[in-house]
């Protein structure tokens, strides 16, 4: 079998180490040193998987600086065997650990964790982002009451990487919001614009929203408003328009938008897909001595398919929409994976994730602004009307959705 086998091309500088430094969107880095702050006793391997993590991440990225935050004299002892890790980081001990199912409430009043004091860290800003492993339900709450939403922002989302036939894709939201309105969507559009360009290099990623079928008239009202709202924005020739399940697969946009709860679903249905796939490739192959032999054959090609499809190139859920870059890494990575969730981080400190957001809802500001003016010029004045608005209480007028002047808040 031929070597050269077809991939789909990787689009994220965070998903290889050779594509690392690579980028394709011209934007000024911020100058560095850059500091991150890390939850270093976060996740299942805690705090050997994050010390070995951060070795790889030093590597890769000379100017960054870890605020390493936890049990002092274990992650002392544990950066002695780590050259690399022990030169960028500063130790800072914390006496409690968020437990992965420690309800978030209770994690509010812990004030001496280790996640907490990370998430200090980016609120004060003395670190500029943080990377954890640890409770995902915990590290939402915290952020979002001390770090803050950015303004003009109503919601954070959770948004992430995944691989499609066409190259990889961003998606968001991946629950942290069940419910959203069309405020919500639209902003979870212009930050999965923002997110694409600035972590997978693309200048101009197209934008679809996850709807029941992909016709105009398909879906609720909240979903048709946000659309028009989408079409007549700044990012309009972006917008593809409405998208189905299958189109995640296929890489049909390059950003995915829609609820959490849709979210959450679609996510969990593909991971239970793959798994299932590859369970069945594992009876195929056992089942005989003929598929043995046959796996013989094709394994090279199911090594790179396994390579493409490893969980660890994607490891890096990303809270955008608040005042401060923060990733969440899966529990149950190891130190390669880890170490990909810092990339993250690290591509959006660096390329100025929070401000490219923050000038895009100022277009999407006078966007709106352009429209009520072209609106208001193309109306003609009725002596009737007027007299009738005249006389009308103000709050006799119904409030429609794509009314709100909080969409444009910059």
């Amino acid at each position: 079998m031929d070597a050269k086998l077809w991939q789909p091309e990787s689009r994220c500088a965070a998903l290889s180490e050779s594509e690392s430094g690579l980028r394709r969107l011209s934007v000024t880095p911020v100058p560095g040193p850059y500091t991150l702050a890390v939850d270093a006793m976060g996740g299942d391997n805690a705090p050997d998987m994050v010390i070995a993590g951060l070795e790889i991440a030093a590597e890769r990225h000379p100017s960054a600086r870890f605020l390493l935050i936890g049990n002092e004299p274990v992650l002392t002892a544990l950066l002695g065997r780590h050259k690399r890790a022990r030169a960028a980081c500063t130790v800072r001990h914390a006496a409690a650990v968020i437990s992965s199912e420690m309800k978030p409430t209770a994690a509010l009043r812990s004030r001496q964790s280790s996640m907490r004091l990370a998430v200090d860290a980016v609120s004060s800003g003395e670190a500029s982002g943080l990377v954890s492993a640890g409770n995902t339900g915990a590290l939402l709450a915290l952020s979002k009451i001390f770090i803050k939403s950015l303004p003009g922002i109503d919601r954070p989302a959770m948004a992430a990487i995944g691989p499609s036939a066409r190259g990889d894709v961003v998606m968001l939201d991946l629950g942290a919001n069940v419910q959203c309105d069309v405020r919500n969507l639209v902003e979870f559009a212009v930050m999965g614009d923002v997110f694409a360009r600035t972590v997978l290099g693309l200048t101009a990623p197209t934008i679809g929203l996850l709807n029941v079928g992909s016709e105009e008239l398909k879906g609720g009202d909240t979903l048709r408003e946000a659309a028009e709202i989408l079409r007549n924005s700044h990012i309009g020739p972006q917008f593809y328009g409405f998208i189905e399940g299958h189109d995640i697969a296929a890489g049909t946009t390059d950003v995915i938008v829609t609820d959490g709860f849709t979210g959450n679903v679609a996510l969990k249905t593909g991971e239970g897909a793959l798994k299932l796939i590859g369970q069945f490739l594992k009876q195929v192959f056992n089942s005989s001595i003929f598929g043995k032999i046959a796996y013989l054959l094709v394994r090279p090609g199911m090594d790179r398919l396994r390579e493409w499809l490893d969980p660890r190139r994607y490891n890096g859920a990303v809270m955008v929409g608040l005042n401060g870059v923060v990733v969440k890494s899966h529990g149950g990575t190891d130190a390669k994976g880890f170490a990909h969730a810092v990339d993250v981080a690290m591509d959006m400190v660096v390329h100025r994730f929070n401000d490219r957001i923050r000038e895009d809802l100022g277009r999407l500001s006078l966007d709106k602004r352009s429209a009520a003016e072209k609106n208001g010029r193309d109306r003609k004045p009725s002596p009737a009307n007027d007299a009738a608005s005249d006389s009308a209480p103000a709050d006799e007028t119904p409030r429609r959705a794509t009314d709100d002047t909080h969409l444009a808040t910059a």
